[in-house]
């Protein structure tokens, strides 16, 4: 480590980024980012040599780790080749990555459209579900997010959205959460009545089902605080979809790629979706990609109507060739099973740390997709601090930030929540690492 921070031996290139580039959803003046040299397994070096474990894989996306060979290799050999060329061209890896894709998803799949990322899939799956049923409203829930375009962030309800446009784009209705921790109907587990199914078949019903296109939902709840599905939400979802002609979009930008231990989350039910949002995990963003995939049914209704979707940058080769090299990397590591396995591991370790902290109020993990939910009292479940908190109430939250950074820690802290999702190669010792430095940041603020 020494001798690479040796040979960036240069002024801080910190003042430059904030003097000349801007920042997502932060307050600019406030910024003080870590200085990135390299990374490297489940670990990021900053400029003075300090390492951090990375336990978010970043925004969920490093999901085979940082600086794997053969992902490097893989796009060193295409630029070799191509680099680019526009959409219309055929290339190897573009047919490679769509066969790869076809057969790890659901049998019912059959091609892909690929974009630059996640936002501009959702963007395009809700065209393709417009297009294909001639329909235009999108059901989609409060506690979610979908991306930052404009359709995207307004399909999503998280409340970033809010401050883009008061309206946001037409057509969009949003449907409570089954949020079992914090259930919105006032029910107890064992006085479940599913009533957050129900109330999705009435909102259908209110909106007029001829109305409705597609259904749009996380396969596994992601940043909106990992809210983990109820045994058979996803199947009784599908009922309704299916009673009234509507399509089910399952978004797995986040909980697919072997994140929530299968190739994509809703392969954990039995649910056939008809649509399948994909990014980040897709290449473990190596290179920018997304891509959406699309079942038979639809593919065959454009064999001989045209497709209104373009982007310059779709199937870009390097791309492809890095999401090839990812899945390969992933089947030969059986990343999606060790996902699984280390689950089980994990949740053991929040639950000894429940013993020790009280403000641990719930913690809801799907394979390496998790979230520790604060609390100020267990039995009221008051939060540490609120949904959406104002800047003012997020003192606690800063406090935890803060603390994991110094200790070497680099996730995604929102609100009362603590995201662990590390990427998919991390080990139990590196896990207890983990868990330890947020066991520290937690007595902070208790």
């Amino acid at each position: 480590m020494e001798k690479v921070i040796e040979q960036t031996k240069i002024e801080s290139f910190k003042q430059d980024n904030i003097d000349h580039t801007l920042f997502s959803w932060s307050v600019q003046k406030s910024m003080n980012p870590i200085e990135a040299v390299k990374a490297d397994g489940v670990y990021l070096y900053g400029r003075d040599g300090k390492k951090y474990l990375d336990f978010s894989s970043q925004l969920m996306n490093v999901n085979v780790g940082h600086n794997n060979s053969k992902i490097k290799d893989a796009i060193k050999e295409q630029l070799d080749k191509m680099a680019y060329v526009f959409p219309g061209v055929a290339t190897e890896v573009r047919g490679e990555l769509g066969k790869l894709l076809k057969e790890i998803a659901p049998d019912n799949m059959k091609k892909t459209f690929f974009t630059n990322g996640g936002s501009d899939a959702i963007e395009n799956a809700i065209k393709l579900a417009r297009l294909y049923t001639g329909r235009q409203k999108i059901i989609s829930k409060y506690r979610s997010y979908h991306g930052a375009t404009y359709g995207a962030i307004s399909a999503g309800g998280d409340p970033r959205r809010t401050p883009i446009d008061r309206d946001q784009m037409p057509g969009i209705i949003h449907v409570e959460d089954p949020y079992c921790y914090r259930c919105p109907f006032g029910h107890k587990p064992d006085s479940c009545k599913k009533e957050c199914v129900s109330h999705v078949e009435r909102v259908i019903q209110f909106e007029g089902p001829e109305t409705v296109a597609a259904i749009l939902m996380e396969g596994e709840s992601g940043s909106s605080g990992c809210i983990k599905y109820p045994e058979g939400y996803w199947e009784r979802i599908e009922i309704i979809a299916k009673k009234y002609g509507i399509l089910i979009i399952v978004d797995e930008v986040m909980s697919g790629f072997g994140r929530c231990g299968n190739w994509f989350a809703i392969q954990n039910t039995s649910v056939t979706p008809d649509l399948i949002v994909m990014a980040k995990g897709i290449n473990s963003g190596y290179v920018p990609l997304g891509g959406v995939m699309v079942s038979k049914d639809i593919c065959d209704y454009f064999d001989d109507k045209p497709l209104p979707l373009g982007l310059t940058y779709s199937a870009h080769a390097l791309a492809c060739a890095s999401a090839i090299a990812n899945i390969k990397v992933m089947k030969e590591n059986k990343l999606p099973e060790r996902a699984k396995e280390m689950e089980s591991y994990l949740i053991k370790k929040i639950d000894e740390l429940k013993e020790i902290h009280p403000s641990i109020g719930d913690f809801r993990c799907t394979g390496l997709l998790g979230c520790i939910e604060l609390v100020k009292d267990r039995e009221t479940r008051e939060p540490l601090v609120p949904w959406n908190a104002k800047p003012s109430e997020m003192g606690p939250t800063n406090t935890i930030a803060a603390s994991l950074r110094q200790n070497g820690m680099m996730t995604f802290v929102r609100w009362n929540w603590i995201f662990i999702a590390p990427p998919l190669i991390i080990t139990k010792a590196q896990i207890d690492e983990g868990v330890a430095i947020i066991s520290e940041a937690i007595r902070l603020v208790e």
